[in-house]
């Protein structure tokens, strides 16, 4: 995308969640961040300010509620509120990463469903539209009575795999069920067949494989998902793979979570690399050699510019 797109009623403003990937963003659209600070009192309450007129602008707010999530959450809603008061024409937030989604349904009696507690809490502060990249359930647009513009990084990845030209006994694996529309998508895109891990999950945070639909022996395996958490299913199903006679073992996804035993669980894996989006800031002690990072702040300053624009942001789903 041409970054001589310019505009003075447009805004992109960062918060804290990951300033390194709104920068970018801002340089694609080819504008600087708005000037905006938070603070925090000494009880540790979240003060923001704007240091400049938003007034008539339509406003883009950069924020992922990534790990601490709740501090990211609460900075969001309160920036929403002070732009709100600021007599911005639309908020519009672009959500790289949205946490609380994986709690989209009652799975057992007196259980919340906070992705939609999330989606309530944003709209009620005052956002207009979201931006947001790979929800773990897309059916939480429906929570939203807002617009939302759902994007995803599977071309972005197919992309990668297919500059690496691994050969042609390449097979794209969803390590769940439900996530085989994921790893179907990009099995079109490299024109492979798709394999999936039947596993089930006795206790949150704990995968337990139980066998492989789809022939993988003698055959370059590609994992896709959304989230590798903790990395207990990614990892597990790269061992069965290799276990079932796949050659080699490569692993990608969206949201780079990586909490708890991720990092040591993938460094000891037999997964060759790793390759993520920085839809999530990664600090020094979430990065091991077998990772590779690719930006998505093409994708998300084009759309943005064409939701400024008024324009078609369709094509960018696919």
């Amino acid at each position: 995308m041409s970054n001589d797109y310019f505009d003075p009623k447009l805004k992109i403003f960062s918060l804290n969640s990951n300033r390194a990937l709104a920068e970018e963003i801002a340089h694609e659209v080819g504008i600087e961040l708005g000037k905006s600070s938070v603070t925090h009192f000494s009880d540790g309450e979240i003060q923001i300010n704007i240091e400049e007129s938003i007034r008539g602008c339509h406003v883009y707010v950069v924020q992922s509620t990534s790990n601490p999530v709740n501090q990211n959450l609460m900075e969001l809603l309160i920036m929403i509120d002070a732009l709100k008061r600021a007599s911005a024409a639309t908020i519009n937030i672009v959500m790289p990463y949205y946490g609380y989604a994986r709690q989209d349904r009652k799975a057992r009696s007196r259980e919340p469903i906070t992705a939609k507690l999330v989606a309530n809490l944003i709209e009620t502060a005052g956002a207009t539209r979201m931006i947001t990249l790979d929800m773990h359930a897309p059916q939480i647009q429906g929570f939203f009575d807002i617009p939302i513009d759902h994007l995803n990084a599977v071309r972005l990845l197919s992309d990668y795999f297919s500059e690496r030209h691994l050969g042609d006994d390449l097979v794209v694996v969803s390590p769940d069920h439900g996530g085989v529309t994921r790893a179907r998508k990009m099995a079109d895109r490299l024109k492979t067949p798709i394999a999936i891990i039947d596993k089930r999950r006795p206790r949150p945070n704990v995968a337990e494989v139980m066998n492989i639909v789809g022939n993988v022996e003698g055959k370059v395996c590609i994992l896709i998902d959304d989230i590798i958490d903790t990395a207990g299913t990614i990892t597990l199903a790269a061992k069965a793979l290799k276990e079932a006679g796949a050659t080699k073992v490569y692993a990608c996804c969206s949201h780079p979570v990586l909490s708890g035993p991720a990092m040591q669980r993938i460094d000891e894996s037999p997964i060759e690399k790793l390759v993520v989006t920085n839809s999530i800031a990664l600090p020094e002690d979430k990065w091991i050699d077998k990772m590779e990072q690719l930006s998505v702040a093409p994708l998300l300053g084009e759309a943005i510019v064409r939701v400024h624009k008024n324009e078609s942001v369709s094509s960018l789903f696919e």
